[in-house]
C-alpha cells in the first residue's frame, strides 16, 4: 500500500472531524459575539453549525467503527476465548454491515429526491443535497471501516492473534 494511502486510511476521519469541529466552534463563537454585542444573529450561522454537527456525527460514527469505540456491552466477551471473541466481533460487524447497507440505500434515495426537486436551505440558499449527503457519506465510510474491521479480525483469527478490541474508556 502506498504511504499516502496508508496515511489517508489512518487519519482521514480525524482531519475531517477537525475541520467540521473547528467550523462548528468558530461559527458558534462568532454568532454568540454577534448576538451579544450587536443584538443581531444570522440564519446562515445557525445552518452552518447545524450541518457541521451532522457531518461531525456521521464521520465520527465511522471513526468509532474503525477504532471499535462504539457503544457495546462486552461483559460476556471477557469470559470467551480468543477464537470465540473474534467470531462474536465478526458477527457484530456482519450485522452492522447489513444495517448500514440498508440505511445507505434509503439515505441515498432522500438525496436523489432532494436533487430532483432542487431543494435549497433557507439561510444559505444552496442545494440541500450537500447537507443531506452527510448521511450516505457517513454510512459509506462506516461500510468501508466495517469491511476493514472484518478483514482484520479474520487475519487475526487465522494467525492466532488476539482480536483487536479498541481502546477502553474505563478499565
Amino acid at each position: 500500500m502506498p504511504e499516502w494511502l496508508r496515511k489517508l486510511d489512518q487519519n482521514a476521519e480525524r482531519w475531517a472531524l477537525l475541520v467540521f469541529y473547528t467550523m462548528l466552534v468558530g461559527t458558534m463563537f462568532i454568532e454568540v459575539l454577534r448576538r451579544e454585542l450587536l443584538a443581531y444573529s444570522s440564519i446562515w450561522g445557525e445552518e452552518i453549525v447545524r450541518y457541521s454537527f451532522i457531518y461531525l456525527a456521521w464521520i465520527g460514527a465511522a471513526a468509532a467503527v474503525k477504532e471499535r469505540g462504539h457503544i457495546r456491552i462486552d461483559v460476556i466477551l471477557h469470559y470467551l476465548g480468543r477464537r470465540a471473541k473474534a467470531l462474536v466481533y465478526m458477527l457484530g460487524d456482519i450485522v452492522m454491515f447489513v444495517v448500514a447497507v440498508i440505511a445507505l440505500y434509503f439515505s441515498f434515495e432522500t438525496v436523489l429526491v432532494s436533487a430532483k426537486f432542487g431543494s435549497v436551505t433557507h439561510g444559505l440558499r444552496i442545494s440541500q443535497v450537500w447537507f443531506l449527503s452527510a448521511v450516505p457519506i457517513g454510512f459509506a465510510l462506516v461500510i468501508i471501516r466495517l469491511v476493514q474491521s472484518f478483514l482484520r479480525d479474520l487475519a487475526d483469527l487465522r494467525a492466532g492473534r488476539p482480536v483487536y478490541e479498541g481502546d477502553k474508556l474505563f478499565d
